[in-house]
Parts: C-alpha cells; structure tokens; sequence
C-alpha cells in the first residue's frame, strides 16, 4: 500500500517476474553473451504450434510454469520458469525481466536465453543482472526494502523466442499464494506444481474460469490450461483482476501449526489484520494533546470528526514506509503523528487513534482501488486490496444531510466510509474509485466484506452557465461560470494544488476551450474554493473567439452548444467489444448558453429538441429563442457504473446522438427577410 494517490501497488508483496517498459530499461555496459543453448524446456516449447492471435498481437506466451514447494510454516522455495515468441516490436519490452525480493527472501538463481530465428542460442546469468529499487516508486530505495533484479536478455526481437528462469527462497507472512494463467499475451500452455510436506492439506478457488482438477502424484499436485486467450486492453474496460482466469490457493498445517496464516473466509482474514494491528492505535499524550486542540471549539460531534478529517488530510503527509511487514502492518498512531507522514493504513490508524479520544469508533476497511477486483463470492486471499481507509460509526443524532457514504450496518450500526489518504473528497464523501466497491470490513472479534454506498448522481458533475454576445463578424464573447462537484472537482484540485503561477491555473480551461473553439483568447479567468474541498470547486473566465459563428450567403450559422464535449469514439471501432463499460462514478453534467444575437438578425432554425434514455444513462437538449437572446441547455446523466456487452449497441446510439446534437447549428438571417 504505497501509491498516494491510491496506494495502489499490491498489499502482499510475494514474487513477480514483471515485464518493464522501454522507459525502464537502464542502459549497460555490453555484456559477455555466451553461446550456450537453451534448456530442453524452451526448446520444446518454441517446436510447438502457436496458439490464435489476431493481427496485434506483439507476443506469445509459449510456456510458463511455476513450481511452489512448500519446505514449512516459514520456508517455501519457488521455481518460475517462462518463454515468449515475440511477434511484433512491441514485444522486445519482454527482453527485460524484473525479478523482486526482500529481507524475507532471496533468489537463488536467475538466467535468460533467447532463441534465435538464426544463429546459436544465447544466455545470460545472473551475475549479469542488475539490482536495483523497485521502478516507478518515488523514494523507494530508502524507505522500502523491496528490491528487484533486472536481467536484460539479448535480441528480444521479432521471430525470436526468449525465455527465463529464476528459484527463489521466501519467508511468508501468510501461507497463500496465487497462479495467474490469464494474461495479457495469448497463453500456449502454463503449468502451477505444488509441492507439500507430509500430512499438510491445500484449498484452491478459480476466479473468472471453470476449475481444474489438477494430477497428483504423491505429494504433488499440478494443474494445466492450453490456448489461453490474451486479456487484451480496451478504454473504460473492467480491471483485470476482475477478469483474469487466476487459481487462489492456501496452505493448511497439520495440527493447526501455523494457526492464523491461512484463511478459509472474510472473517478470518479480518482477524489477522486486527492482529497484525493490536496497540498500533494507542494514544500517546501528544495524541491526546492535538484532539482537545483541534476539538476543542467544535460543539457538535460531526464537527469534531470533520476537524480530525482536516487535520489527517492536510498535515499528514503521504509517504510510505514499508520494511519486513511494514507492508501490510500499519506503523504505531504516535509514531506516525510525531512524524506527520505515514501511508493509507498509517494515516487510517492516526485517524482511528484520535477519533477514539472524542467517544467516536471506527474500523479499518481493506479495499482495491480498482472496483471489480473482489467479490463476495471470491475466496479471501491478501492480494484481493491494495487500500486502507475507515469506517466510522456515527453516534446518534449526528445529522446526516451532508454524509452520503453512509451505510447501515446489521451489527454496527450506521457507518460513515472516509479515505483520509484522499486529500481532495470532504468529509462525508468517498471518491467514485470507491464506490460500490467490496472492502473488508475489520471489526474487534469478527469481519466482512461490506459493498460501499453509490453517492447521489448529483453529487458528481459540472454546471456551466455561460452568457454570451455574438456580433455580425461571427466574434463571439463572453463570461462563463462553471461549477465542479465530486470527483469533476477533486480532477482540477489535483491538477492546480502545486501550480504556482496565473497563467498555469488557467491551462485546464485553455485545454477545455481548444476542445470546442478553433481559435480563442481568454482575457481573465480565476479560480474558487481551490483547497476548500467541502464547496465546490469553480472557474470563472471571460473568452473571445473570433470567426466563431460562419456566413452562408446572407446567412449565419451559430452553434448553440459553445463548450464542452461529452461525445465519445470509444465503440467507433473495428473490432467488436469484449469487455463491459466501466464508469469510474456516477455523474451529471449540465450546461446553459445565453448567445445574445447580433443586431438586425433573427433565429430562422432551430436545432431539434433531444431526448434520449437509457436505463445506463440519460441525454437532454433543448434550443429556444426569447426576445433577441439564444439559449441551448442540455443535460447528460451516467446513472449505472456499468453497461454490459448486451447493452453496448445502446451506449454506441447514445454517444452518436450526442455527437449528432453537439454539431447541429442554429440559423440566423437578417431580420425582416421572409
């Protein structure tokens, strides 16, 4: 739980054997390639037929198997092995492997070959590779003891095969672990081998595929797939771990050794987090000391919470340090207020520890930032969340018109949900990320996975008022007044808090004209409630642009619709869609435009009323004339997070009919003429 934005990067840090980018790849000296040949395993699998793949795809994934041999309670050692047909250039990223570990673990071997479509095989070992901190973690090579190792294997070009292999030896925190045989590339055949100790026992779950019976042989259990379709990308797609065919397995111990480590359901998981927990959310006398500073004028308990809210948000600084187990147990509340930093689990403790000096509960909850990750019906492994953030249980009588991320709960009452990690979502909110989202609920003695609430569709969106002059040039000029709520409003607060300078503020509204207008000025714009996240976010700006409406003989033609697009080109595609349509929340957006027309002319069309529904969604428009005065209003509603594959051809209609009404131009002729 380490990326501040959403502490995204997974909460149980086990292996990977990640593929790094081409930004990534550090730059060596030349290495020594010995010509040596490849494994028989690579050999083999480079003979065999490549599974369908249409005409993108960068590369094949001709084999994979992991090995996991259970030695005890505290020893289990792996063996990954993997070879890839690259097809296209965009698969010579896959010439890089990145290997991690940890002071709970070691690799004890790493090599990488490439098999040439001409030439002598090729390898490179491990003491070849460079080590080095995790990649794309700001600080992590001092505050994180996670390190990776970086193997860079030789012409990972097209028609080439490459493959590696690496062992490694772990220490684990919790007896689970998770074989992902879905991938992002076509899948030939993967293998997943456990080993175990006499007398222990195992549990596997499949998510997003049928389940495998897997080949025993004594001890040893293996399960295989062949002819995997890729995970292929799609814009607004679900995440893949909500779509990835993966095997969840745990480890059981006999005699109950190793008690606590594995995990049959919710609340057993809930357990162990609430131990690996125990005292961190003691007060200390500084603790106690802030409260009665920061509450002490606050006369209402909801006043008192929203203070500690603040604070949390603004003077505690997200920085995450994660040594042994400080990645998945949280650092001690005094610790972290001393030093005014901590990540999403520190902050949530802090928060927790001072709203306990006030009389006021609360419980962690261990959430994926990325909805769809879980589910009530998955099994409860760690990697299922990312996040942490607090469930507080409201007292009663504390009025609750402006708390929308409530929920009843059947035992503890009415809880509010607050992501004290979220600097820019007041009190009382939770951003869309979370939203009818699944999170573990962790509560003394028992747990659940609890279903975050849906805020009100009105509580996310962007009202644009603008009142404009058209003159007989086509020039058009004017004031426009916009209003950002919710998550539209924590997108420009994010982009402006570190902005220094006037003219920088102003780029968001230059970005958002350029998207409607050819050419433009913006003589004055300012900014509202930019770090007063509990009112809405504003911009106010006066605009020209000149050539704006078009002559057509004696004619000219205006468009209504000045600014802002809610059109789309997401299913304008060749392919057909594969996956569902994921809204990150729910939204309404509305604009109002005042075009005062020129003088001697009059309106001689309008552009049609617009009125389309959708159970998904909901688009109104409507162009009229009063006295000299133009207007056009519309709104747009997305009310369902997500559209199914069944309702795609009515999102596609949807969008076009935007696109058709965002085109349409009235017609103004001089006045008098018939």
């Amino acid at each position: 739980m380490s990326s501040q934005s959403c502490c995204n990067r997974p909460i149980e840090l086990r292996f990977a054997a990640a593929i790094l980018t081409l930004g990534w790849v550090i730059a060596a000296a030349t290495q020594a390639l010995a010509a040596t040949d490849a494994p028989p395993w690579l050999h083999t699998a480079a003979a065999a037929p490549l599974p369908a793949q249409d005409e993108k795809t960068e590369a094949v994934i001709i084999y994979r198997e992991e090995v996991v041999s259970v030695q005890s309670a505290d020893r289990i050692k792996y063996l990954v092995r993997v070879g890839y047909k690259i097809l296209r250039p965009g698969g010579r990223d896959l010439g890089t492997v990145i290997v991690d570990f940890n002071s709970r673990s070691k690799i004890t071997n790493l090599r990488g070959w490439c098999i040439p479509a001409q030439g002598r095989d090729y390898e490179v070992k491990q003491k070849e590779a460079m080590e080095g901190s995790l990649p794309k973690i700001d600080g992590g090579e001092l505050i994180n003891d996670v390190k990776v190792k970086r193997l860079q294997i030789p012409a990972a070009e097209p028609g080439n095969v490459i493959g590696y292999e690496f062992e490694k030896e772990e220490q684990p925190y919790v007896l689970q672990d998770v074989w992902r045989f879905q991938r992002g590339y076509p899948v030939r055949e993967s293998r997943y081998t456990l080993q175990l100790p006499p007398g222990w026992e195992f549990k596997a779950s499949f998510l997003h595929a049928p389940e495998i019976k897997p080949v025993q042989s004594g001890n040893q259990w293996q399960w295989s797939v062949t002819n995997l379709k890729a995970i292929e990308h799609e814009e607004l797609m679900p995440p893949w771990s909500a779509l990835a065919g993966q095997m969840v397995i745990s480890f059981y111990a006999p005699g109950g050794e190793a008690a606590g480590r594995t995990f049959t359901n919710w609340s057993q998981m809930a357990g162990w987090y609430e131990s690996v927990a125990q005292g961190r959310r003691d007060a200390s006398p500084e603790i106690k000391q802030k409260v009665a500073e920061l509450t002490g004028q606050a006369a209402t308990p909801l006043a008192k919470m929203q203070a500690i809210a603040q604070f949390l948000q603004r003077d505690v600084r997200y920085v995450a340090i994660e040594l042994g187990i400080g990645g998945l147990q949280p650092h001690y509340a005094a610790e972290v207020f001393r030093n005014r930093f901590g990540d999403c689990k520190d902050k949530a403790t802090l928060m927790s520890s001072m709203l306990a000096q006030t009389g006021i509960e609360s419980y962690y909850v261990v959430i994926n930032t990325e909805r769809g990750a879980t589910a009530p019906e998955a099994p409860a492994y760690l990697g299922a969340f990312d996040h942490m953030i607090l469930a507080v249980k409201l007292p009663a009588g504390v009025p609750d018109q402006t708390l929308y991320a409530t929920l009843q709960h059947p035992r503890l009452g009415k809880l509010l949900f607050f992501d004290p990690t979220d600097r820019l979502t007041p009190f009382g909110q939770i951003g869309g990320y979370l939203q009818a989202n699944y999170g573990l609920l962790v509560a003394p003695g028992s747990g659940d996975l609890v279903r975050l609430p849906m805020q009100p569709v009105a509580m996310n969106g962007v009202q644009r008022t603008g009142k404009l002059i058209l003159d007989s040039n086509g020039a058009l000029h004017g004031e426009v007044e916009e209003t950002r709520l919710g998550d539209r409003a924590a997108y420009y607060r994010r982009a402006l808090l570190n902005v220094k300078t006037d003219s920088d503020r102003v780029k968001p509204i230059e970005t958002l004209l350029s998207h409607s207008l050819g050419t433009f000025q913006i003589n004055k714009a300012s900014v509202t409630n930019l770090e007063q996240t509990d009112l809405p976010f504003g911009y106010e700006y006066n605009f020209l642009a000149r050539n704006y409406a078009k002559a057509a003989g004696n004619l000219i033609l205006v468009r209504p619709r000045v600014l802002g697009s809610h059109s789309s080109g997401l299913l304008e595609t060749k392919e057909p869609r594969r996956y569902p349509v994921e809204f990150e929340s729910l939204a309404r957006d509305t604009d109002t435009f005042e075009i005062t027309l020129p003088p001697g002319y009059e309106v001689d069309d309008l552009p049609q009323k617009v009125d389309a529904d959708y159970a998904f969604g909901s688009y109104h428009s409507h162009s009229e004339v009063k006295g000299n005065v133009l207007r056009y209003t519309r709104t747009i509603e997305f009310k369902e997070l997500s559209v199914p594959l069944n309702r795609i051809e009515d999102l596609r209609k949807f969008y076009r009919i935007i696109a058709d009404d965002e085109r349409r131009t009235a017609v103004l002729k001089p006045a008098g003429i018939h």
